[in-house]
């Protein structure tokens, strides 16, 4: 059966990769693949043939199922089979477009594409997770906001995915060039273990002759996208003293600044994927997200550089605050601002003279004290869910944008499709719309569109909130409507927005 298979496939890859990481099975590859090169005679040939079965990675597997059963394929002109990669080391990777884990994902295949050009295709299976991403369009998007480049599967009935006895988000199923399913690995974080396997079982093929190196090329999605002044806006920050809007304009890699009636008055950063201090024409961002506004101090969250910067809107200087430029891979505490590694950091706002951070890869949020030299975890055990409680014992779920009250703060839970509130007096965290508390993370998959007050009412991955005179405005983002929770009684009613996408006024 499909989930007993995928169990076994499981232990034979993991045990493969423990093989294939030991020195000896590594060191020695050149020079044995060197001498197989080497002509031989009938009986030199059989043995060479022989040697090379022993040393094949993934011996006597079964053959892959196919990739028949989506309901389209997008960043290509149609339909691919497993018979036209034949020759080729096939990485298929089962993902949705939600899913922080999935996006962390996302620039390891590039790694890996960029590597092996002509040697590794890369087959994306989107399998939703929510209603709203097993629209294809929508899935389109998605592929041009990330910036795919290779084919993806709108795996809407999870047909793919149930083939292939697929478990969690994100999982990467190995197929070796003769169509031989060599197993799958779930998470994130595994660049250098994937790198290991392929370049193992490339070397492996290679020798062997069932290695295809002729390039392809695919019909990308990318080619349909107009330009436009904007490019996936990310978050939008109002300045109303001032009459200024603040928009991360997210694939430019760029802040821009405009007046409140849409103006242009500045640009900060030069447009270019980077880490670079500056001014503004010559520092660099990497998809930058939320912001908050402190004096004439802007500060930035570096969503994919996985760092704070400062923007001195005096001087019109670009600075970093915080992070290494690596993402963290663990349950990280905090520490030194520029020691301490972040993961995907979304959202910020200040309260006090504290700086609070959505960080969305661990699921938490962060703090730096203004003018300190410290950054660190203020709540959030790091589990995804959604859990009440004390501040280190609490749970969140993708936390993706923040909105002050005093001293006070709410943020959405994308992906538990919920809103919090955060009280720094009381140390706690409470639910105000959407479920929690839920056995065995079941709240990360309550969701839907239904008015109605606190743990009754259903959002669907919500990604802002904004704070008002007593009221939150919810942008309920798969839903395509705004909605209001009142906060005297936590009702949450729809205020604009039919349910369906468009841009109509």
């Amino acid at each position: 059966m499909p989930g007993k298979r995928a169990f076994l496939n499981r232990i034979h890859f993991i045990v493969a990769l423990i093989a294939l990481l030991t020195a000896g099975s590594l060191i020695h590859t050149s020079t044995v693949l060197a001498d197989e090169k080497t002509p031989a005679t009938k009986t030199k040939q059989a043995d060479q043939d022989k040697d090379l079965a022993e040393k094949n990675p993934f011996p006597n597997r079964p053959k892959a199922p196919s990739l028949d059963g989506g309901t389209e394929w997008l960043n290509t002109s149609g339909e691919i089979t497993l018979k036209d990669l034949r020759g080729k080391v096939v990485l298929i990777d089962f993902w949705t477009y939600c899913c922080i884990n999935c996006m962390h994902v996302l620039p390891d295949l590039a790694y890996l594409e960029a590597k092996y050009p002509n040697e590794l295709v890369v087959i994306g299976c989107h399998s939703a997770k929510f209603d709203n991403e097993k629209e294809t369009e929508n899935i389109r998007r998605a592929i041009q906001r990330y910036e795919i480049k290779h084919p993806v599967i709108n795996d809407s009935n999870m047909t793919v995915w149930r083939k292939y006895g697929v478990r969690a988000w994100p999982s990467m199923v190995l197929i070796d060039p003769e169509g031989n399913y060599c197993g799958h690995l779930s998470g994130e974080g595994n660049r250098e273990l994937l790198d290991k396997v392929l370049e193992r079982v490339i070397a492996y093929h290679r020798a062997k002759g069932t290695l295809d190196e002729t390039p392809v090329h695919f019909e990308l999605e990318a080619a349909r996208l107009k330009q436009t002044p904007l490019k996936f806006p990310g978050k939008l920050l109002a300045d109303e003293p001032h009459q200024r809007l603040f928009i991360s304009d997210s694939n430019h890699n760029r802040i821009v600044i405009t007046s409140l009636d849409g103006k242009l008055i500045d640009v900060i950063g030069s447009g270019q994927i980077g880490k670079q201090d500056g001014d503004y024409k010559t520092a660099s961002f990497d998809h930058p997200q939320g912001m908050a506004l402190v004096g004439n101090t802007l500060y930035v969250a570096d969503t994919e550089n996985h760092m704070i910067r400062t923007v001195d809107l005096d001087k019109k200087q670009v600075s970093t605050l915080a992070g290494t430029g690596e993402q963290a891979r663990y349950r990280s505490p905090g520490g030194k601002l520029r020691e301490s590694a972040l993961n995907s950091p979304w959202a910020l706002a200040e309260i006090n003279g504290v700086l609070y951070i959505c960080m969305a890869g661990p699921h938490q949020i962060w703090q730096h004290k203004l003018g300190s030299d410290d950054i660190s975890v203020y709540a959030g055990s790091g589990r995804e869910d959604i859990t009440n409680g004390p501040l280190d014992t609490s749970a969140f779920a993708q936390t993706s944008d923040i909105a002050v009250d005093g001293d006070v703060f709410y943020v959405v839970d994308s992906e538990g499709s919920a809103v919090r509130k955060v009280d720094t007096k009381k140390k706690s965290v409470t639910t105000v719309a959407g479920t929690s508390d839920l056995e065995r993370g079941r709240s990360l998959f309550e969701f839907g569109d239904k008015d109605g007050i606190g743990n009754q009412a259903r959002l669907q991955h919500p990604l802002g909130v904004l704070y008002d005179n007593g009221r939150l405005f919810v942008a309920d983002t798969y839903n395509h409507k705004l909605k209001t929770i009142d906060l005297k009684t936590n009702e949450v009613k729809s205020f604009l927005g039919t349910g369906k996408d468009g841009n109509a006024l």
